[in-house]
């Protein structure tokens, strides 16, 4: 009797053994299956003839509308999926851009991130403070005339540093000549409380949304070509002004012609 006992305690003991592992398993099993990342949509891959055909069939509203729901996706931490290696093989053949970017150099905003494109959706343009000069316009003319882009958008940016300096009367080499391009946008903000220098952010953003009106009509100004061309209803210029706080960005009426 007692050499039978240890034998069935060992056998009890293993069933024991055996059951808490399945019991292990079984849990871990539906744990993985609770915690399992949803699936993803596949990248994109882009075909060459199908982004000229886009951009042949775009009218310059529904390119609006692209980059509006562009920066949603990024806004809401939902940018596409892309293959950037087969997108920057299949547009080493050529490039059909939809729109063309003026926007600040500030790290903070980058145009394609912002609006979530990939390579070979925009011409971007950056210089501090996004203003525009004959070899700026020149490039639109460019992008527009030649490479058939239906969108010139200047894009501003809260908080900007090119702005404040202006606001401020900075000189600094030539830096100086710079933000006094900026000054019309300056003496043009009358309605602002408050001092009129970077300490007063209010003064600060509405100086930087004037700029970047003043700027779309400067284009306009500069270029009979693109004026022409937004008159025959084939592109638009207007602008925006990117939020870096919220990483969303305001599109501003259009100016008069």
């Amino acid at each position: 009797m007692n050499l039978i006992q240890p034998a069935q305690r060992r056998f009890h003991f293993a069933v024991a053994v055996i059951g808490v592992l399945a019991l292990l398993f079984a849990t871990e099993g539906c744990s993985t299956a609770k915690t399992a990342p949803p699936t993803t949509a596949p990248p994109q891959r882009r075909d060459l003839a199908a982004m000229k055909a886009q951009q042949a069939a775009l009218t310059p509203s529904q390119v609006l509308e692209l980059l509006r729901r562009g920066n949603e996706r990024f806004a809401s931490g939902k940018p596409e999926p892309r293959d950037m290696l087969h997108d920057r093989q299949t547009t080493a053949a050529g490039q059909y851009p939809q729109a063309v970017i003026l926007s600040c150099i500030d790290s903070r905003a980058p145009a394609e991130t912002i609006f979530d494109a990939g390579l070979g959706d925009l011409f971007n343009a950056r210089i501090a403070g996004n203003i525009a000069d004959a070899d700026l316009v020149g490039s639109m003319e460019f992008a527009c005339a030649v490479s058939g882009a239906k969108l010139v958008l200047v894009m501003g940016h809260t908080s900007c540093g090119a702005i404040k300096g202006a606001c401020d009367h900075v000189q600094l080499g030539n830096l100086t000549g710079l933000l006094q391009k900026i000054e019309p946008a300056v003496v043009s903000v009358h309605d602002v409380p408050g001092n009129r220098n970077s300490k007063n952010t209010a003064f600060v953003e509405a100086v930087s949304e004037a700029n970047v009106r003043l700027t779309v009509q400067r284009i306009r100004d500069l270029s009979p070509i693109l004026r022409d061309m937004e008159k025959a209803q084939k592109i638009q210029i207007t602008g925006c002004i990117y939020d870096l706080a919220t990483g969303r960005v305001q599109f501003l009426s259009s100016n008069p012609q």
